[in-house]
């Protein structure tokens, strides 16, 4: 039965690569708007970093909120404030498993990259990346973003493309830039024409962020 306050609690969520136990690191990978978890964890696939534990949960019904992004928080509700809460549950149950946020890069598609990054801010600390595919903070247009707190060079990419029908290139720069406010370490990439989609300099970004963290903590 869907849970009317919190519609994602208790979804299932779906694991790919090492052990918590054994794993260098941590991926959460949140889905876009119509796909699912497994769908999403194709991504692990590309990646190809198989030393890392990858965590991607369901949306309820596939949808982690019904409207834009850039549409009113509140029409939003309760959809955002939910997969907020799944991504906090998935950290605190990675750091009893011994996988600390340090060691976790949160990553998202469309839906799910608004979701990574919206989470990033609201809860700042040093994490081991985060990785947005046309995405961009949650929020109106002239939404006034104020968030305390520092990402502690925390690695951030973000890639979108500069015609993206549903993600405007102008709320992608505005996250990076709010992202670099926080003190996180900024990749921002614009591609011309591309679809909605993830290209190949995309995967190539993220395995090198992927590939910083563990080196970091080796």
């Amino acid at each position: 039965m869907e849970n009317r306050e919190s519609p994602h609690a208790g979804m299932p969520v779906r694991t790919a690569g090492a052990s918590p136990e054994t794993a260098a690191g941590a991926m959460i990978l949140m889905h876009g708007r119509g796909a699912n978890a497994l769908d999403i964890l194709m991504l692990a696939e590309e990646f190809d970093r198989p030393e890392l534990h990858y965590i991607a949960p369901d949306a309820h019904n596939n949808t982690w909120y019904p409207f834009s992004f850039l549409a009113p928080i509140q029409n939003n509700q309760p959809g955002i404030d939910s997969g907020l809460a799944v991504i906090d549950t998935i950290i605190t149950q990675l750091q009893l498993s011994g996988i600390p946020p340090e060691k976790t890069v949160i990553g998202g598609f469309s839906q799910g990259a608004c979701l990574a990054l919206t989470y990033a801010a609201s809860h700042p600390q040093k994490f081991g990346g985060i990785v947005a595919l046309s995405g961009g903070l949650i929020g109106p247009p002239g939404n006034v973003f104020d968030f305390p707190g520092s990402l502690s060079k925390t690695p951030v990419f973000l890639g979108c493309s500069d015609v993206d029908f549903h993600i405007p290139a102008e709320r992608v720069r505005e996250s990076a830039a709010i992202f670099e406010k926080m003190g996180a370490e900024v990749t921002l990439r614009l591609y011309p024409g591309m679809g909605h989609t993830v290209n190949f300099d995309e995967i190539r970004q993220t395995q090198s962020l992927i590939d910083a963290m563990i080196g970091q903590n080796k």
